[in-house]
């Protein structure tokens, strides 16, 4: 007869279960414990599933809790399987916060061991995403508990500890303010994150350190031209975007460098002549190469992970570049295909090399020359067309600001992007819950009415609607009001198109000068308000409309008073384009004004110490004289 063995199979969350188990249980040794959490640590490093699963069983309260524990070898073990665990992008960071007391006790432990150190550190690096959480470590003395790991001897506490300053100091003026003015041993963090940035040390370590830089640069920690950035950070991060570097290397070197130099014309420019930097870039669009030429199947498979990456960061790092200085913008385009790469960006499946390429192009899209040449050459506006029909928020707020350069008076592109249904969509986004997106539906119907025909203001008009312009008009945000307003304005422009806009809308565009003129708005909502009066005054028949509004002359003759000078000024432009002699009626006109008092008014205003308000209102009253 023969025997078989059985051989018994337990389901992974058996074991789990068994293990956690024996690891909460008080009864169990503490060598046993160890090795629990040991093993578990250890299925924490397979699949992504392991760690779901290791989730569903609670095994962070219960490793929060053997924290608890005196014996430090237990505590290393479950520090480690908790980083593991924190490290999974499966594993939600806010299960870090949820008991207040758990951020406490980490911060106690770090003065246990340098495992302790490594592991805590790596965990809070993982788990600081965003502001909030960011506070709530940095109010637990993170900053004053971790500074001093800077200088540990083990260089993964030193390099932890590092990683967790980067993210607790990005686009936190706070912590970067703080940073600024903690020394260690005599020396300042700034002066040691420059120490890690020499060309000696670890290339992981000199991107981090940049990036501490970088945030606190930022933050307004430290100034620009403070020779840390200038001398040390700019060069480092040039450095990280050559070829001989990795390929992830080279993207994080470049986004760094695109962050640090966004909004400082002065750094744009010395990066752009660092180490011929914006060639470097150009390679950047080079992988994979060609099937043929690589053998190594590992490094095409390596080769396209990183492909659209590469392609971002140099996109991001391009906008940044040009963001100001047109000859730097004249670089960017004559590099190599680079039109070409951008139209083709426009157009890729990831979504985050599309918002790069957006960008892009919205910043060579600020120069006056390239509008005319380069973007008219590879008819940009179509793909960005195509881009506006459908995409995400993020995408329509940067190609919609394109949009609006496209379509300034001096663009080629303004003619067919018109052609191709842009009021429809322009119109649309007016009524977006999404407040950049009506700014810049509304800015670029503004670019597109001035200096234009009648039919295109009259194509305007229809697709806003009257309910949609006073919806514009009752913004609560005041960039919305002040684009409308110049919206108006540009639509209100040549006679005949005064006349013409007044004669079908006269009554609303009235009321809602009104509504704003006796609203609480700041000066330049009513300058302009009064600027859209002055131009109707300037109609032939449109400044009736002014002439038997006896509420909106009573107004005028208020600003023409007013204690603010560009008040007074734009009121008077309202006052001489009705008095105007050569003018039908005008004597009529003048007759009623002088009976309100307005005459009075001119010959103090020819008094004052203001030339502009003296010479218009001499001006004026020679109408009266002629």
């Amino acid at each position: 007869m023969m025997y078989v063995t059985r051989t018994r199979y337990f389901s992974n969350t058996a074991v789990e279960y068994r293990l956690l188990y024996l690891l909460q249980q008080e009864s169990s040794s503490t060598e046993l414990r160890t090795e629990c959490a040991v093993v578990l640590g250890s299925l924490a490093m397979g699949t992504e599933n392991n760690v779901k699963s290791l989730l569903d069983c609670h095994i962070i309260p219960a490793l929060l809790q053997g924290l608890l524990s005196p014996d430090l070898k237990f505590i290393e073990a479950c520090l480690r399987c908790l980083r593991t665990i924190f490290i999974s992008p499966v594993t939600p960071e806010d299960l870090l916060y949820t008991d207040a007391t758990v951020i406490s006790h980490l911060m106690a432990l770090l003065s246990r061991s340098r495992y302790t150190q490594e592991y805590i550190c790596q965990i809070f690096s993982h788990c600081c995403k965003g502001p909030d959480h960011q506070t709530i470590l940095f109010n637990h003395g993170a900053v004053q508990n971790i500074a001093h790991l800077l200088v540990s001897t083990s260089y993964k506490v030193r390099m932890q500890a590092l990683k967790c300053f980067s993210v607790l100091a990005f686009e936190n003026p706070q912590v970067s303010m703080t940073l600024v003015n903690v020394s260690v041993d005599g020396e300042l963090l700034p002066q040691i994150f420059v120490k890690m940035l020499q060309r000696d040390k670890p290339i992981e370590m000199q991107l981090t350190s940049a990036k501490c830089l970088t945030s606190m640069c930022r933050a307004g920690a430290i100034r620009t031209d403070d020779p840390c950035i200038v001398l040390k950070t700019l060069p480092c991060l040039v450095r990280m975007c050559s070829k001989d570097r990795l390929l992830e290397e080279r993207v994080e070197g470049a986004e760094t460098l695109a962050y640090l130099i966004e909004t400082d014309v002065e750094l744009q420019r010395m990066a752009s002549i660092t180490d011929h930097l914006i060639v470097m870039l150009a390679d950047y669009f080079k992988y994979p190469s060609s099937v043929s030429a690589i053998t190594d199947i590992k490094r095409l498979d390596h080769d396209l992970k990183h492909a659209h990456e590469l392609r971002q960061a140099a996109f991001k790092l391009y906008a940044s570049l040009g963001a100001n200085d047109e000859d730097i913008r004249k670089k960017i385009i004559e590099t190599e295909n680079m039109m070409d790469r951008i139209v083709n960006g426009l157009s890729e499946s990831s979504i985050k090399v599309r918002l790069a390429a957006v960008r892009c192009l919205h910043s060579l899209s600020r120069s006056v020359q390239q509008l005319r040449t380069s973007f008219q050459d590879h008819a940009v506006w179509k793909p960005l067309m195509k881009v506006l029909q459908n995409a995400p928020n993020e995408i329509l707020v940067v190609a919609s600001s394109t949009l609006c350069n496209l379509l300034l008076e001096f663009s080629p592109s303004k003619e067919p992007i018109l052609e191709s249904g842009a009021i429809e969509l322009l119109c649309s986004l007016t009524q977006s819950e999404n407040l950049a997106l009506r700014v810049n539906g509304i800015w670029a119907l503004m670019n597109m009415a001035f200096q234009a025909e009648q039919k295109i203001k009259s194509d305007i008009l229809r697709g806003l609607s009257t309910e949609q312009l006073f919806q514009l008009l009752s913004d609560s945000d005041v960039n919305v009001l002040m684009k409308t307003l110049g919206l108006l304005r540009n639509l209100l422009s040549t006679r005949p198109h005064i006349d013409h806009i007044m004669s079908t809308h006269g009554k609303q565009i009235m009321q809602a000068v009104t509504l704003i003129l006796e609203g609480e708005h700041n000066i330049e909502v009513k300058e302009q308000t009064l600027c859209i009066l002055a131009n109707i005054a300037d109609g032939t028949t449109a400044k009736e409309l002014i002439m038997t509004n006896d509420d909106i002359l009573q107004k005028i003759k208020y600003y023409m008073s007013h204690s603010n000078a560009k008040l007074q000024l734009a009121a008077m432009f309202c006052i001489s384009n009705l008095i105007w002699n050569e003018e039908e009626g005008s004597q009529e006109r003048q007759d009623k004004l002088r009976d309100m008092g307005v005459v009075d008014i001119l010959h103090k205003l020819s008094q004052s110490s203001d030339p502009n308000l003296c010479d218009k209102a001499k001006t004026a009253l020679q109408q009266y004289l002629a």
